[in-house]
């Protein structure tokens, strides 16, 4: 026999070592393509169930709140109270059940990933995902805190400026993303802070692509200080809310995928109030790069579109900033103060 035939012989004989298990490999691809079927028939019949409950919970909740208003002052309170509490109860159960189901992304994913499911299925995917969402926020601001120092102190060079601006549109884009996929599976993130990341982005490329000139180097020296300004509050801010957000979950007043965020909102007035002045003075420093860059465009040697085009974000993103958060403080301000009556009125 050649040496041919006993590698032959050899691969047959381990061929046949595998039927067993390729056999049981066939058994459970085949109960797998089954199970696989029941579940997204089971998806299917969930989500229509729990659309058709939200849809009757909504309509429960405004009628409940315009018979409350149309009962008299010395009506059963009680009994309101446990009504909207089990209304908002059932209405947080499909939510839930709405995040565990898979669906297609909004209308950005459906640009950049196509038309596929983004949602992670299990809480311990979501938690995961947010968490690592958390730790990359967490380390980027560390490196471009880093940069800034390089940049402000160490060497003034327009290429090490560009690539910090690159990290910065990548950052932010990889934010924009990221935090589609977390609102996808349940996370928070509305209104103002999503148009805020959309603002950065462009901002950040303006800054990139703005030559080399007399109008860049008088505007650069701010804005590295306005990083480290930035970097620091945004430190600050993760440190903090991440303990804030942490025993919240363990008091079971927050879900768990509430992200930490950039500015401020209602769930960090209680311990993170002091974080307000920082704030604000983020916000201020925005104005003023704002009106130096509309100083800087009426320069004689002011020829670049960048100067008019960076004010005017920044000027957006400080009205957008200073309005969202100063209606949070309202807001809260106002309904501490109903809540303080509505005490006194009960022991009176």
């Amino acid at each position: 026999m050649t040496d041919s035939d006993s590698d032959l012989s050899t691969i047959t004989d381990e061929i046949k070592e595998l039927d067993k298990e390729y056999g049981e490999l066939k058994k459970y691809y085949q109960e797998y393509q089954e199970k696989l079927s029941e579940v997204q028939a089971m998806q299917k019949k969930c989500s229509s169930l729990a659309n058709h409950q939200a849809r009757k919970y909504k309509q429960l909740t405004e009628n409940l709140k315009r018979t409350s208003s149309q009962l008299p002052n010395d009506s059963d309170d009680n009994e309101q109270q446990k009504l909207k509490k089990e209304l908002k109860e059932r209405g947080k159960v499909c939510t839930e059940v709405f995040d565990s189901l898979p669906r297609t992304g909004g209308a950005l994913l459906h640009v950049i990933v196509g038309k596929v499911s983004v949602s992670l299925l299990s809480k311990a995917e979501r938690w995961d995902y947010k968490e690592d969402y958390e730790h990359f926020k967490f380390y980027m601001t560390i490196i471009c805190l880093l940069l800034a120092i390089f940049n402000t102190f160490l060497l003034q060079s327009r290429f090490f400026d560009a690539i910090m601006h690159f990290l910065l549109v990548w950052w932010y884009c990889t934010l924009v993303l990221r935090e589609s996929i977390l609102a996808h599976n349940g996370s928070r993130i509305r209104g103002w802070w999503v148009i805020h990341h959309y603002l950065s982005v462009v901002l950040s490329g303006i800054l990139l692509i703005w030559p080399e000139s007399i109008t860049y180097q008088l505007f650069r020296n701010k804005f590295m200080v306005f990083s480290l300004y930035l970097c620091g509050v945004q430190l600050i801010q993760y440190y903090y809310q991440s303990g804030c957000l942490y025993r919240l979950r363990a008091l079971g007043e927050k879900a768990d995928m509430y992200i930490t965020v950039e500015g401020f909102q209602k769930w960090m007035w209680r311990g993170l109030s002091f974080l307000l002045p920082f704030l604000f003075g983020g916000y201020i420093f925005q104005l003023y790069n704002a009106y130096f860059l509309f100083q800087l465009s009426f320069h004689p040697d002011c020829n670049e579109w960048m100067v008019p085009a960076a004010s005017l974000i920044f000027f957006i993103l400080f009205l957008g900033n200073m309005s969202t958060t100063l209606r949070v403080v309202i807001d809260k301000l106002a309904s501490t103060k109903k809540a303080l009556a509505k005490q006194n009125k009960k022991k009176e």
